[in-house]
């Protein structure tokens, strides 16, 4: 919204800066971490006033855990609302809103946001840890997903990248036209990687910090796909619209930096699914604008790593009888080990960081 302040810029000079798109990503980071900041409080004593504490499962589901986490009862969650609002907004005020690809974004991202907060909001009013059936929750996380995506697939400025499938370490596509497929490829990448971060979601700050690396991470992904000029340097694809994704790659680094601010070991609020949900396929659609899709693998390692636990673990006493983790997610797994929760936290951190540099290497690998 404020980059058409620059149209006005033969009556005052400097409001050429809201043109530029630099200017505008700096802006957009800087207003969702003090809209975190500000609102922080008051929506934490909203919270707490409406009784919405986190319900924590009981010693015979999950044993000792219910040790280690049973001071957090009562915890406000939904604290989510704070994170992707600022996200939403400050992206409303700084991106330009004739890019097709902004509005699919946020689509996802409230989308994805609403359904969290349902869910959340069972949980709490029922003292219980299962909000909507997992059924129903996928079923429309899927529903989300096809919207957007064939908003682009259809959209004139769009359609034709939309339908391309890139490989990290090749300059051409693999596929030129998925066609149907191209659905269900992308809808498993925004419903996979939504999930994935809602099962990170597990310890203080954890979710919230690895979003920042990644965030960042694709950030420096979208500018470069909609810089002509770098772009061809790097021998990746040019995609203008893509550019001004990394004014909500900024605004995400902003609000999980003000969010962190309370979500930080010991947490004055959960995101819960509301947030979790939401950054999840915010990431995803990001990807999937920037054609970087496959490299969300690499660049979200860790969320990787949390949905893979829970799988194998699953499988495996299905087939077997047998657990591989002590507790599935793997950040349980270090939890019952004798690692601190602040150390966990922090070392998946570290990891995510180094994720994320892996992830950029591939830039100039084609």
């Amino acid at each position: 919204m404020l980059y058409y302040l620059h149209e006005w810029s033969e009556h005052f000079s400097a409001l050429r800066l809201f043109e530029a798109q630099t200017f505008r990503v700096a802006g957009a980071c800087i207003s969702a971490f003090l809209m975190c900041l500000l609102l922080g409080e008051r929506v934490i004593l909203k919270l707490i006033s409406l009784k919405a504490g986190q319900p924590i499962r009981q010693a015979s589901e999950v044993h000792k855990l219910a040790e280690l986490h049973g001071g957090k009862g009562g915890t406000p969650t939904m604290g989510g609302v704070l994170l992707i609002g600022s996200v939403i907004v400050a992206t409303l005020l700084w991106a330009r809103l004739d890019n097709p690809m902004i509005w699919a974004v946020l689509f996802v991202g409230a989308g994805m946001a609403a359904l969290g907060f349902v869910d959340d909001y069972l949980k709490v009013t029922k003292k219980t840890s299962e909000g909507v059936h997992g059924k129903v929750k996928l079923l429309v996380q899927l529903l989300i997903s096809v919207v957007a995506i064939r908003y682009l697939a259809v959209h004139p400025e769009t359609a034709e990248h939309m339908k391309q499938l890139y490989v990290p370490f090749f300059k051409e596509p693999v596929i030129n036209d998925m066609g149907w497929f191209a659905y269900v490829f992308m809808a498993i990448v925004i419903v996979g990687c939504s999930n994935a971060v809602n099962l990170t979601d597990g310890l203080d700050g954890l979710a919230t910090g690895c979003m920042i690396s990644s965030a960042m991470a694709y950030a420096l992904f979208t500018y470069v796909t909609g810089h002509a000029v770098i772009a061809n340097y790097l021998l990746i694809p040019h995609l203008a619209h893509v550019g001004e994704l990394t004014v909500i790659c900024a605004a995400m680094v902003g609000a999980g930096l003000g969010f962190m601010w309370f979500n930080c070991h010991p947490a004055q609020v959960f995101m819960g699914d509301t947030g979790s949900l939401s950054i999840g396929g915010l990431l995803a659609m990001i990807a999937i604008c920037a054609k970087q899709e496959v490299l969300l693998v690499i660049v979200g390692g860790v969320f990787v790593l949390e949905a893979v636990s829970v799988i194998l673990q699953v499988l495996s006493f299905k087939l077997t009888g047998k657990r591989i983790f002590r507790m599935a997610p793997i950040h349980h797994h270090f939890e019952l080990m004798g690692w601190k929760e602040s150390k966990v936290i922090t070392r998946f951190w570290i990891v995510s960081i180094m994720f994320a540099m892996l992830g950029l290497m591939t830039l100039k690998i084609r």
